[in-house]
């Protein structure tokens, strides 16, 4: 399914690039143009921390609510970012109406608090965590990480997967929703 999903992004992006060079006037071709549109310019696909949220089906709620609080731009910025994301499930297992509630546009600076204590700055692997650690969230609060039994978990949330790395941070997957104080 994700797989289907990227293939279907890059046929409409290569659609909707195909139609704009289709539409746009032609120019008269000189020996200057020629030689410069043999150059070619291939750019590294994206790969960020939201592109990432975006192609997993189980973060979708995840993406619909950095949509609404307006972080798509800061985070798919330089970063790094680490992202404890939390799952569909983990949304759904907040309260009736909350995440309703978060998503109106009144409830924006709640929403932005909620989401920016799930990211640190920098690219914090899973190896890199320790027993005890506290690190800094970019809404200025600090999470607790513990190790027991080689579990991971987050403020007591359950890290469920790790280390998935983007072109500008890498994202842990939570089974919950991390709420600050």
């Amino acid at each position: 399914m994700k797989n289907f999903k990227l293939v279907t992004f890059a046929l409409l992006g290569f659609a909707a690039t195909s139609l704009a060079s289709c539409s746009a006037p032609k120019e008269e071709t000189t020996e200057e143009t020629a030689v410069d549109s043999t150059t070619l310019v291939v750019e590294a696909p994206s790969n960020t921390v939201v592109d990432i949220a975006v192609g997993s089906a189980d973060h979708s709620t995840l993406v619909t609510a950095v949509t609404a609080a307006g972080l798509v731009e800061t985070l798919s910025g330089t970063g790094p970012f680490t992202i404890f994301a939390p799952t569909n499930a983990a949304f759904a297992a907040l309260p009736a109406g909350t995440v309703e509630g978060l998503l109106k546009p009144e409830s924006k600076d709640k929403l932005t608090s909620i989401l920016t204590y799930h990211v640190v700055a920098g690219n914090v692997l899973s190896s890199q965590l320790t027993d005890g650690q506290k690190v800094k969230t970019l809404n200025g609060q600090e999470l607790t990480v513990a190790i027991k039994s080689g579990v991971v978990t987050i403020n007591g949330i359950k890290v469920i997967a790790a280390d998935l790395a983007g072109t500008n941070g890498v994202i842990h997957v939570v089974e919950g929703v991390i709420l600050p104080k």
